[in-house]
């Protein structure tokens, strides 16, 4: 791999080496969520499913949109190509 490339893959695991951040993202590996789904299943305060939910979206790995008053966050699965494919190669 090129050294973009592992740069790329470091990031992405830097920011999921946080349990709230692995456990968000199980959660949208479901589907598509609104804030309140965070903060029911992990027992979040609404200050910190932001924050976490803020360091994802700036790094990539989930998207947002608005409907109505929610905003609804998403899986970016193309994101984690990288760190596929360097975890492939290590088999």
């Amino acid at each position: 791999m090129k050294s973009a490339e592992l740069q790329d893959v470091a990031e992405v695991c830097g920011v999921l080496a946080n349990p709230i951040r692995l456990s968000i993202m199980v959660i949208l590996s479901k589907g598509a969520q609104p804030v309140k789904v965070f903060r029911r299943e992990l027992k979040l305060a609404h200050p910190l499913a932001s924050y976490h939910l803020m360091l994802l979206r700036m790094s990539g790995l989930v998207d947002r949109k608005r409907t109505g008053k929610a905003q609804i966050y998403s899986l970016n699965r193309e994101r984690l190509a990288p760190v596929r494919a360097f975890l492939a190669k290590l088999k």
